[in-house]
């Protein structure tokens, strides 16, 4: 007999030992059932009702739950003490699950490259004619981590009656409004559709039926309860009260108002199920926020102290001491069936995929074989790296325990509303002195076009720069390590040539271009490019005679590796990219300038402690030819690109710029600001720009400074700063959804 059949068999034993001894201790004492009602952050409530059940020997026979109930019952049911559940719910992050977005570290170097410039967090697609979204502003990813991540590595259940109490959770039909009850499956799919937020989190869907919150429908569940067999229950209603017309004061408070009605309803039905031999308990939590985990200290206490209020009525269900350590290591024993089965390796990875991303690079992603002895960190690592492909609408992973062993289910669901993607971006900028720029974007990128993965990419930018760009990017192999690209864009620009900060030339540079190349990812997060590009133009200017028509050709390598958190504001990482062109250059009415060579290298890095952060940047480019012109030019100048100047006002052939730059977290560290971070910088700068035939001379450099407030935002980096030179230049900076 194998070591998994040998568990499978004694876990077998056990529930039948189980199920002999339960009629003893039915005989002397009356089935309780505890009942959770739903309540948000509230539910830290739910968890000191149990300690005080906990601490007077109480029993309990039948949980049923809904909404954070569910959570909190489900996490007692599987045989967690209270004191268990409250290490495990206080060292949460709870906030975080109400964000779906993935951390730009982890992103692929292509993906990062356009989440940077399309900075409006929309998802939206167009398939069939028709615009898509999603059925939820968030997907539920992150919060179905949370839920996994403290549940445990659990299988499937055939019954939640297999559970060390038997359970339910109780969710709501979206389609017809009745309350379902779960009674079997995946405990975390359960307890997470039993707390789905309509409209706000994305519905569930279990046996065909779309499920949201199950407080719109029963928030309070006695009855399931009492169908379970319940003859005395203990019911916990942290629900909300309503308030009066002065606290009506907008439309956020008339929604929760409406909302709690909903759920009011629904409890006031299940009271009126409560004899005088049930016990209701109404911890004092009113006046606490349902979306505020920082409050859930707070509800613990008040649950205990309303639990206390009762111990006459509950003390009147306690077992003698010795039963109740029976009672505790009757549930411990079932429990121990799934806990010794998540120390045995799989048998099997199984993936349920309906996106054209192909199962063998899946695999290799996620990166858990058969033979593995899968722990919670492990498996935890593997759905998040799956999750970072950004090609998933949710994945999820759940345990089944065979008669051969466990075998791992992964589910990897694709996009709802794609696999036409649409994209916006947002970026305006002023420097309070000489112009204000506004710059949108907009994006059509159309995947999974060929079978390995292919794009047809289409982007359009509007306002103080013009753009018009089609590329075709194709992997080469299902690893989507190697790929070809194709891309035809038109530019229209304007250089600005200054005499300190003073404007005093302006030419509009209009080109069309055609890249064709071939690349190598040579890890997520890097890329390699090698390829041949063309571009044919004119440079105009209303005081220029005759306009300056230019053709150029060549080849170009790029290197680019970045795991920056963050392009603007970073507190980890590094990214380092190279790009060298050798062209031909043709210009109308001028010289041959004949080949010429141009490189672009620059880097940006930081190492953080504790809230403060130390960023470094360094960049250099030159271009050699013939010629004291060229059509490509190099720029310094703006925020933290030699502060003091106004954005691109030095401009040449070459380049040679470096910073250190200070940046401390004022937000989290000082003002407590979670969401979002408030950083208060310095930087000290050092660069210019040479012309074609000049040398570059370290004598020559400025040197420069700025102090700024900035922050991280839904929508890219914001930030107000001021920059000094000591050449007497100063320049002012407001940035919203600008990279630098």
């Amino acid at each position: 007999m194998s070591r998994f059949s040998a568990v499978l068999l004694n876990t077998f034993l056990l529930c039948a030992l189980g199920l002999l001894c339960q009629p003893l201790f039915a005989a002397e004492r009356p089935k309780i059932g505890l009942v959770l009602s739903g309540g948000g952050a509230k539910g830290a409530a739910h968890v000191g009702v149990i300690k005080v059940l906990e601490q007077h020997h109480i029993p309990v026979d039948y949980v049923a739950g809904t909404s954070i109930g569910a959570y909190v019952g489900g996490l007692y049911a599987l045989g967690y003490s209270a004191a268990e559940i409250e290490q495990l719910m206080m060292g949460q992050n709870w906030d975080s699950g109400y964000s779906d977005t993935i951390p730009r570290e982890v992103l692929a170097y292509r993906e990062k490259q356009q989440r940077d410039r399309f900075n409006i967090p929309i998802n939206m697609g167009l398939r069939d004619g028709e615009v898509q979204t999603p059925q939820g502003i968030l997907l539920g990813q992150t919060m179905s981590r949370l839920y996994r991540t403290t549940a445990g590595m659990i299988p499937t259940f055939d019954s939640f009656n297999q559970l060390s109490i038997p359970y339910r959770a109780v969710a709501t039909d979206l389609e017809t409004s009745r309350a379902v009850v779960l009674a079997k499956g995946s405990l975390i799919e359960a307890m997470q559709a039993s707390a789905t937020v309509p409209g706000a989190l994305q519905p569930a869907l279990i046996d065909g039926k779309l499920l949201v919150d199950g407080g719109i429908a029963n928030n309070m569940p006695v009855d399931v309860a009492k169908a379970m067999g319940a003859d005395i229950v203990i019911a916990v209603d942290i629900g909300s009260s309503l308030v009066n017309k002065q606290q009506l004061n907008g439309a956020l408070a008339i929604l929760n108002q409406l909302s709690t009605m909903l759920t009011n309803v629904s409890t006031e039905r299940q009271k009126a199920l409560l004899t005088e031999d049930d016990i209701l308990i109404r911890p004092a939590v009113d006046t606490l926020s349902t979306t505020d985990f920082s409050i859930m200290p707070i509800a613990l206490k008040a649950g205990e102290a309303a639990a206390n209020l009762q111990l006459a009525q509950l003390t009147a269900l306690a077992l003698p001491e010795e039963q109740f350590i029976a009672y505790q290591q009757h549930k411990r024993q079932i429990s121990m069936g799934w806990r010794d089965a998540s120390k045995q390796p799989l048998i099997a990875v199984k993936f349920s995929n309906d996106s054209t991303i192909n199962t063998r690079l899946l695999t290799k992603v996620l990166d858990i074989h058969p033979g593995d002895v899968v722990d919670k960190q492990q498996l935890d690592n593997a759905i998040g790296r799956l999750y970072s492909l950004n090609k998933f609408e949710r994945v999820t992973a759940e345990f089944e325990d065979t008669a051969d062993g466990r075998v791992l289910n992964v589910d990897a669901k694709a996009k709802s509303w794609g696999p036409n993607y649409l994209q916006f971006g947002f970026n305006w900028e002023d420097d309070l002195s000489l112009d204000s720029s506004l710059t949108i974007d907009f994006a059509l990128n159309m995947t999974d076009i060929t079978a390995n993965g292919g794009e047809w990419r289409n982007e359009v930018r509007m306002g103080f720069e013009k753009m018009i760009s089609s590329e075709f990017y194709q992997p080469l192999d299902a690893d989507q390590h190697i790929y070809s690209r194709a891309q035809y864009r038109y530019l229209v620009n304007n250089w600005e040539f200054f005499e300190g900060n003073s404007l005093y030339y302006q030419l509009e540079r209009e080109a069309h271009g055609l890249e064709l190349g071939v690349g190598f990812n040579f890890a997520s997060v890097g890329i390699v490019e090698f390829g041949i590009h063309g571009e044919t133009g004119r440079i105009s200017n209303r005081a220029l005679i005759n306009n300056i028509d230019f053709t150029s050709y060549g080849s170009y390598l790029r290197l680019g590796y970045d795991t920056l958190n963050s392009i603007s504001f970073p507190t980890s990482g590094n990214r380092f990219r190279i790009n060298l062109f050798l062209r031909h250059e043709d210009y109308s009415g001028m010289p041959d300038p004949g080949q010429t060579f141009q490189i672009e290298a620059d880097w940006k890095g930081v190492v953080s402690v504790n809230s403060h952060s130390f960023v470094g940047k360094a960049a250099y480019a030159s271009i050699d030819n013939d010629s004291d012109f060229s059509a490509y030019v190099t720029d310094l100048g703006g925020f933290l690109n030699l502060s003091g100047y106004h954005k691109n006002s030095l401009a040449g052939a070459k380049k040679v710029f470096g910073a250190f730059i200070y940046q401390y977290d004022l937000g989290r560290d000082v003002l407590g600001m979670q969401d979002y971070p408030l950083y208060l910088g310095a930087s000290i700068e050092a660069g210019n720009v040479w012309s074609n035939a000049d040398k570059i001379e370290m004598n020559d450099l400025i040197y420069g400074g700025s102090i700024y407030l900035g922050t991280n935002t839904a929508f890219g980096p914001a930030a107000l700063g001021i920059g000094l030179t000591d050449d007497g230049e100063q320049a002012m900076y407001l940035f919203i959804g600008k990279n630098f």
